[in-house]
């Protein structure tokens, strides 16, 4: 898992840091990592045309001692400076290393220029404590960024470290280099789009740093929680799930939710509901068992709402499942009836994942679907608390929240899920993950990753629809698989 610490933390644990070494020793450490990202990223510095967008804070610093670095090497690097207030002592080192320095303001047309002949762009104009969108100079500098090859210091200025917010004018970068921990807006939509690649970079923080707000998972983090079939499995060891889920006039939810439950490997899926959708579930998956709506169902698991209703008869069944002890992963319109006020999911001890969308969470929470679209990591963590359960916010970052954990954020998302149906197969995928034993947190972070990387690979990228995915599921398992293998090798 990578993690991520707010602004708050960070400067906690530079300032404890920074007490115990000789001064100018944790810039020295950011300087070299930051280097050496950009030398990676060319393949060849001798030569290269590295140009420098330098902010006044330790940002520009950091990007002025890297530069000196890259020019010993015999790049020809160029500052480009956004104001009058500089890194005193990086320009130095700068200059003495061979390289030069514009004015970006009074120097328009010449910064302009190098900017377009270069072969990477540091952005290092703005920090960990902007706030708000750029603002000139450092607009105008920021736009010079685009479309070069772009390294990011610590983060795309323009985007807030703690949300994710974008204001304006935004530098997109292909790589981020995080001094010592991420920055939880690097992982959050939408500032997770203009971060590109995120590289950590240890300098030493991490005995310093508190229990993080938000942690990435990457394939292999979540092949460590995929459960293994044994050879000792049977279809009920593997996990039985219930699915109430489809209606007379949405019939395909129930579908496409029982083949994304089948596809992720549970033990069996017992759809109940009308016989008009259980007739439309044999047809595409005879190996579901069907029968009457049944909140008393012996199942190791629930997942119930996609396409049922939120008429009475719906509130009815709802509030039979969250009755029982089993897990319960509620979706779709079953979010609807809990942001009327038909049930409360905080009255339930059992294990219980809600997965709204931002519209659906917005209802929920009695706020506007803006809103939680510009603060996704706030009103997540506000939705766990207020509910008492695991809450996965869908979204190209898709972020999960249970009261006492970190967020967790998977950034496997796609715009290829943004396809009718889909939401009713991330709910099978999820089912599945906790009929086989997993808690909310783990499988709805798992179903996440898999739904992400299954849309990407059912295709090889083309355009896809709901029923696409169950081909790439198997795939995304596999795939993660080998990650966890290879990391366990060393790789």
């Amino acid at each position: 898992m990578r993690r991520a610490h707010t602004v708050q933390d960070v400067r906690a644990a530079e300032a404890a840091l920074m007490a115990r070494l000789p001064e100018g020793a944790l810039m020295a450490r950011a300087a070299r990592a930051l280097a050496g990202v950009c030398a990676r990223t060319l393949g060849r510095v001798y030569g290269a045309r590295v140009v420098l967008l330098v902010g006044g804070g330790d940002n520009g610093g950091d990007a002025l001692y890297a530069g000196a670095e890259l020019a010993r090497r015999g790049a020809r690097v160029c500052a480009l400076l956004a104001g009058g207030r500089v890194h005193e002592a990086g320009l130095a080192a700068l200059r003495a290393a061979g390289g030069r320095a514009l004015e970006g303001e009074r120097e328009q047309d010449r910064a302009a220029a190098e900017a377009a002949a270069a072969d990477l762009v540091v952005d290092g104009l703005v920090g960990i404590g902007g706030r708000g969108g750029l603002r000139p100079p450092h607009a105008r500098l920021a736009a010079l960024a685009a479309p070069g090859t772009v390294v990011a210091v610590d983060l795309p200025s323009g985007v807030d470290a703690d949300t994710g917010r974008v204001e304006g004018p935004t530098v997109r970068a292909d790589v981020t280099v995080c001094f010592g921990t991420g920055k939880p807006g690097l992982f959050i939509d939408p500032g997770a789009e203009y971060a590109g690649r995120v590289v950590q970079a240890d300098i030493g923080l991490g005995p310093d740093l508190p229990a993080p707000r938000l942690e990435a998972a990457g394939g292999a983090d979540v092949a460590a929680l995929l459960p293994r079939p044994a050879r000792t499995d049977d279809k009920y060891r593997r996990g039985v799930l219930g699915v109430a889920a489809g209606s007379p006039a949405y019939p395909g939810a129930a579908v496409l939710c029982t083949g994304g439950a089948l596809r992720t490997g549970a033990g069996m899926v017992r759809c109940l509901g009308e016989e008009a959708v259980a007739a439309r579930v044999l047809d595409r998956w005879p190996e579901a068992v069907v029968g009457p709506a049944d909140p008393g169902a012996r199942v190791a698991a629930w997942v119930i709402g996609p396409g049922r209703g939120t008429d009475e008869a719906a509130a009815e069944e709802l509030a039979g499942v969250l009755g029982g002890g089993a897990p319960v992963l509620a979706d779709a319109d079953a979010t609807t009836l809990i942001a009327r006020g038909a049930v409360d999911p905080a009255e339930r001890r059992a294990p219980t994942l809600l997965t709204p969308h931002a519209g659906e969470l917005a209802r929920m929470l009695g706020t506007d679907r803006e809103e939680v679209e510009e603060r996704r990591l706030e009103h997540v963590e506000r939705a766990a608390d207020r509910f008492g359960c695991t809450v996965l916010l869908k979204g190209a970052t898709t972020l999960v929240a249970t009261p006492g954990r970190p967020v967790a954020a998977d950034t496997a998302g796609t715009p290829l899920l943004a396809t009718a149906g889909s939401g009713d197969v991330l709910s099978g995928i999820a089912g599945a993950l906790l009929a086989t034993g997993l808690d909310p947190h783990e499988a709805a972070l798992c179903a996440a990753r898999l739904h992400g990387r299954a849309a990407a690979l059912a295709r090889d990228g083309a355009p896809i629809s709901a029923t696409d995915l169950w081909e790439g599921i198997p795939r995304a398992v596999l795939e993660a698989r080998k990650e966890g293998e290879g990391e366990e090798a060393g790789e």
